[in-house]
């Protein structure tokens, strides 16, 4: 698949589907036995649930005869299977006969990796290290983080179960520092497979690698991508790793 792309919006339904397939989402998804839609479900950020249903559908629809598909969300602050209810997942889920996960709860692993900036290891939810993982977000102005988009969402993959506060349901122990951090961290652990960003307001969808398609729709926030604080952290990262790994290649060559 192409890094990233973009497609004029006229509906959910039209524009959702058509670059899902333009993108070859379907043959990508057979390879995979189990698929996650992570959908931003935070109270004033949230991805429409039409574009969410749309995507279901093209999942369902495309899977190999054995994948299971699975919307999983882990809410800041609130109930996550009262979130599910109150914003129509449940039915949803029924619908599909697909299965709802709430990513505060579940079994995790932990991570240590050298390029973290701020957390020494990371419990993350073991459903999404083991599937093809669509995270699903609306382009927004952010007070902190100047955008959210596919990335900034992967915020709620950190368990609340870990990194609640006391007498709380809110993420406090992700906030000890500015939230870029928390984002480049949360990423590093693993970057979703595939996004799609929400760009309707500005007339577009996007779709392809978060990291990519993030940079893109931001022309939309600011006029360089390098002025998202996440965005600017993670290509640092990427360049770093990408040289390591060449220069690592490069001595088992020579040797």
């Amino acid at each position: 698949m192409v890094k990233g792309a973009s497609i004029k919006f006229k509906n959910y339904k039209d524009s959702v589907g058509k670059i899902l397939q333009v993108l070859g989402l379907g043959k990508e998804l057979k390879k995979y036995d189990k698929i996650v839609i992570k959908p931003a479900l935070e109270e004033g950020r949230e991805v429409s649930k039409e574009l969410v249903e749309e995507v279901l559908k093209f999942c369902v629809e495309n899977k190999n005869a054995v994948g299971d598909v699975i919307i999983a969300e882990g809410c800041d602050g609130r109930d996550t299977w009262e979130v599910f209810e109150e914003q129509g997942y449940v039915k949803l889920a029924e619908k599909y006969d697909i299965s709802l996960v709430d990513l505060n709860e579940t079994q995790t692993e932990e991570i240590e990796k050298e390029e973290f900036l701020r957390f020494e290891s990371i419990r993350y939810p073991s459903i999404l290290l083991e599937s093809f993982v669509i995270s699903l977000a609306p382009l927004q102005e952010h007070e902190e983080l100047v955008m959210s988009g596919t990335l900034s969402t992967m915020l709620s993959a950190f368990p609340a179960r870990h990194y609640k506060g006391f007498f709380t349901k809110e993420k406090k122990k992700i906030k000890r520092w500015p939230l870029k951090y928390s984002v480049h961290d949360i990423i590093v652990c693993k970057q979703p497979e595939f996004g799609l960003l929400d760009c309707s307001a500005h007339g577009h969808i996007y779709a392809g690698q978060p990291f990519e398609i993030d940079k893109q729709a931001s022309r939309f926030i600011v006029d360089n991508w390098t002025k998202i604080p996440y965005l600017k952290l993670l290509s640092e990262t990427f360049e770093r790793v990408e040289a390591r790994e060449k220069k690592t290649q490069k001595t088992k060559s020579e040797s």
